[in-house]
């Protein structure tokens, strides 16, 4: 795992863990509460996107290690 605001690094297919509430996003699964689909990288999300657990903002997300 790298340290917060390492979303700046991510690649289309990384998983990434809110630092606050652990939630994980999966761009494989994508975000149901905020109508994000599947496929969908979190590079690409709308810059309002924040976690869908605690509605922290992007920024607090880590990139998950293999």
């Amino acid at each position: 795992m790298r340290f917060e605001g390492s979303f700046l690094d991510v690649q289309p297919d990384d998983r990434l863990e809110c630092g606050i509430c652990w939630w994980v996003y999966d761009p494989a699964v994508g975000d149901e509460t905020r109508n994000v689909p599947p496929g969908t990288p979190f590079a690409a999300l709308p810059d309002d996107w924040c976690c869908p657990g605690c509605d922290a903002p992007r920024h607090k997300f880590m990139v998950l290690g293999e």
